[in-house]
């Protein structure tokens, strides 16, 4: 029943049907290079976090003969890291699509070579997605109001479907501006917080402004120029 359902929706919308492209090699290979460098630098996260976290807790000794071992680990995975890291600039070098828009996507604030390579990839190089709107709903930027019927209705919230690893990229690209000395995004979070906003509200519009910048230099073709005030 259900399949005789989607059968006539299909056939009633055809005028409307989308049809599905298949990601070219070049984004699947950076897909899957990019899932193993993100395991690595994880488990390089993790190995870190016990070097600080367990010299107070541990005999001398014990301790020096772990971290020479943590540290043994360690390189490896910074080797593997700087590896598949230069194998996944030689895929982006080889393909004019793929490097120039790495290259206007890196001229807007606080977004470095991982958050443009991970938006190449999750937009399928601006084929997926036409709308910025669209993709902050994707990677859990813009939240959802639920309701039921029309008397309950429930705090907007984040949809747990997004795309977490886009939306932490993004939070953490927001972070870094307000870290910066000056820019136009800067001076939007400090003008915001002056005036009395939530700093986490603030930084959720900072995600969705370079979501924003990243579509429209794509469109234009051209690099993010500053608003001269």
């Amino acid at each position: 029943m259900d399949a005789k359902r989607i059968a006539i929706y299909a056939s009633r919308f055809q005028d409307k049907v989308r049809y599905y492209e298949h990601p070219t090699e070049d984004i699947e290979r950076l897909k899957q290079l990019e899932s193993e460098r993100t395991l690595y630098v994880t488990d390089l996260t993790k190995y870190k976090g016990q070097m600080k976290d367990q010299k107070d807790y541990m005999p001398k000794a014990l301790y020096e003969r772990k971290m020479k071992r943590l540290q043994a680990l360690m390189d490896d995975l910074k080797e593997a890291i700087q590896a598949i890291t230069d194998e996944m600039d030689e895929v982006i070098a080889s393909c004019p699509v793929l490097f120039r828009q790495q290259e206007l996507l890196m001229s807007i604030d606080g977004v470095g070579r991982v958050v443009a390579t991970n938006m190449i990839i999750a937009t399928e190089a601006f084929t997926r997605f036409d709308d910025p709107r669209k993709f902050n709903c994707y990677a859990g930027v813009a939240p959802f109001s639920y309701s039921s019927g029309s008397s309950q209705h429930s705090k907007a919230r984040v949809s747990h479907r997004a795309d977490k690893v886009m939306k932490r990229l993004l939070h953490l690209a927001a972070v870094a501006v307000t870290h910066r000395v000056g820019g136009e995004l800067k001076k939007y979070y400090e003008r915001k917080v002056a005036e009395g906003k939530n700093k986490m509200s603030v930084i959720n519009a900072l995600r969705a402004k370079i979501v924003a910048r990243m579509f429209a230099v794509i469109k234009r073709n051209e690099k993010y120029k500053p608003i001269l005030s």
